[in-house]
């Protein structure tokens, strides 16, 4: 039996649900030509995907759609469910020239469906299981909005046509519909893609490539300190640093399982007339460093880090600014230890993520523990269920007895092995892993790991795979979006901006700066043809924590007068003092 708020979810579904079919209904009535493809309710609201041939759909359209849907629901049309033998049924799509929906139905047929059921409303039938509400009219006027129009492939499949998806949201009640596109509004504005360009961090240009982004000067300062901080941090907690090749051979992700795992996923070349890859992880060439000598129990745990430039072949279809990405790098690393030593190792690694995160103000994060898939339909996983068990059961414990909450997820781990995932979520509410640490039971036999154990013996090690920080292009895309651009201080690319009012000033500034640089303080000055004001609201655009307009008075006080971020007021302070304020945020992370 359901409970009460399980009911009201399935209502709401149920609703939203029928938003996309009203949806469909309306777009047929505007464009009687268009092709369908699917409608499902999804988190939030609804969307369907239509073909709409040569004719140009654009967000202008929104209010039409939905003022025909409107007048829809008020017909209060009934929702009549029909059902169709499967041939009847694709004879009739057929006769529709309704290709998507043969697609499917084709699909239904091979895997020995017998009947389909259909749901009309007036004149506008639809391929759907269901379920629907009453009629048109038990959906609130009030309730429902497009937001906004998408591509989408076809099956999510880059290959196949381009379709466009228009999408909506829909609550219980208007004020909850309100609330959610207040909330809406706000990630607008912390929408990192928006944000990165206006405070010239980084673009994405087609000239270059889809999923690869270039970072302006500004985003490449912000990526330096992450990295150069994290590699001192992780210096300081044993890790040694490797460089390894962008570039693997065949043979190479052979012997890793990737080439029959990952192949897919992979950017494949040539060279010497053998098949090489852009490497998509680093932990094979670790363990080749591994192996380049041999190994006593005494050495163990052996710790490599390496900031990684990593490759992955990702769909169009799935690449969101730095979010998901076809180039990114990576806080990598490869933790090989003896069994008795794997606790200690898996905690270690957890206090330096937790450490990472909190510094970094990235505090809303979440706990997934990534589990095989048991019946590993599709071949995704190494086929040892013995030690997937052993493996999961070993992880399960640590992590119970480290007190570390998290929820569990079937079909999620990697190839060759489970996985906590550290999930987070942007401000449109998708959620994310930014940061993961694996044990795995394949590698070590596959690359034929060895270490020499106490007693003279050859034994096997365990691997954990792990990343600090994550890929730096998805944290960086947090932390635009959780600080709204506005930095904190020891990650704000310019740390002061200084203004000069007139060209008779810009020399004193400059002399200013440079003394501020040589401090160790990130420093720029407008000296532009610009009015004053023009200036102040650019530096405030900019979302610079300090700001110095510099004039005659200015040159002539032996203090400083200081406008911080978001501070109508000027504060005087003497120089000496306004640089170790600042020396004192950046040493301590502020």
């Amino acid at each position: 039996m359901l409970t009460k708020e399980e009911k009201l979810n399935e209502e709401l579904e149920i609703m939203r649900h029928s938003c996309a079919h009203v949806l469909a209904a309306a777009v047929q009535e505007l464009w009687p030509d268009v092709k369908f493809a699917i409608g499902p309710a999804i988190e939030n609201g609804f969307y369907y995907d239509f073909d709409f041939g040569d004719v140009k759909i654009g967000e202008d359209d929104l209010k039409k759609i939905e003022k025909k849907m409107k007048h829809i629901i008020k017909q209060n049309l009934e929702f009549e469910k029909r059902e169709l033998g499967i041939e009847k049924a694709i004879e009739f799509e057929k006769e529709r020239k309704a290709n998507y929906k043969i697609d499917i139905l084709e699909d239904l047929k091979k895997d020995g469906k017998k009947n389909v059921s259909y749901y009309w409303s007036g004149n506008f039938g639809d391929l759907c299981i269901g379920k629907h509400l009453g009629s048109t009219g038990k959906i609130k006027l009030d309730v429902f909005k497009l937001t906004k129009i998408a591509g989408a492939y076809w099956r999510g499949d880059e290959k196949n046509k381009m379709l466009t998806r228009i999408y909506g949201v829909a609550f219980e009640t208007k004020e909850k519909l309100e609330y959610y596109l207040t909330v809406q509004t706000e990630a607008e504005k912390r929408d990192h893609r928006k944000l990165g360009r206006e405070l010239d961090l980084f673009y994405i240009d087609e000239r270059v490539g889809k999923g690869l982004p270039l970072f302006a000067p500004k985003g490449a300062i912000i990526r330096q300190i992450l990295e150069r901080w994290v590699e001192d941090e992780e210096r300081k907690r044993g890790y040694q640093k490797t460089y390894t090749s962008s570039l693997g051979s065949k043979q190479l992700y052979e012997i890793s399982g990737h080439w029959a795992h990952y192949k897919d996923d992979m950017f494949i070349t040539e060279a010497d007339e053998s098949p090489y890859a852009l490497r998509p992880m680093t932990c094979p060439h670790q363990f080749c460093i591994f192996q380049a000598k041999p190994r006593s129990y005494k050495e163990l745990p052996i710790r490599y880090s390496e900031t990684s430039t990593l490759f992955r072949n990702e769909l169009s279809g799935e690449l969101s600014g730095l979010i998901r990405v076809r180039q990114f790098t990576i806080s990598e690393g490869h933790l090989i230890c003896r069994a008795d030593q794997v606790e200690e190792e898996i905690l270690g690694v957890l206090n330096l993520i937790e450490y990472i995160l909190k510094t970094l103000g990235l505090n809303n994060y979440t706990y997934r523990f990534s589990k095989w898939d048991r019946e590993n339909k599709k071949g995704k996983y190494v086929n040892n269920p013995e030690a997937w068990n052993k493996t999961q059961e070993s992880m399960k414990k640590i992590l119970d007895k480290a007190g570390v909450e998290y929820t569990e997820a079937d079909g999620e781990a990697a190839f060759y092995g489970p996985k906590l995932d550290v999930q987070y979520k942007n401000v449109n509410g998708k959620e994310d892993t930014i940061i993961t640490v694996q044990v795995d039971f394949a590698m070590s036999g596959r690359f034929g790991l060895k270490y020499t154990d106490s007693n003279g013996k050859e034994a096997e090690p365990v691997v954990i795979h792990r990343t600090s920080l994550g890929c730096y292009e998805r944290t960086l895309a947090y932390l635009i979006e959780h600080y709204a651009g506005a930095f904190p201080v020891w990650l704000s690319p310019v740390q002061v901006k200084l203004v000069a009012v007139s060209a008779k000033h810009v020399e004193y500034c400059t002399k200013q700066a440079q003394e501020l640089m040589g401090a160790g303080i990130r420093v720029e000055v407008d000296f532009s043809d610009e009015t004053v004001g023009n200036k102040i609201r650019k530096a405030v655009a900019e979302k610079v924590p300090y700001m110095l307009v510099i004039g005659d008075r200015e040159m002539e006080s032996e203090k400083l007068n200081v406008r911080d971020r978001g501070a109508e007021d000027i504060r005087e302070i003497g120089k000496d003092e306004f640089i170790k304020e600042i020396l004192e945020k950046i040493n301590s992370k502020l």
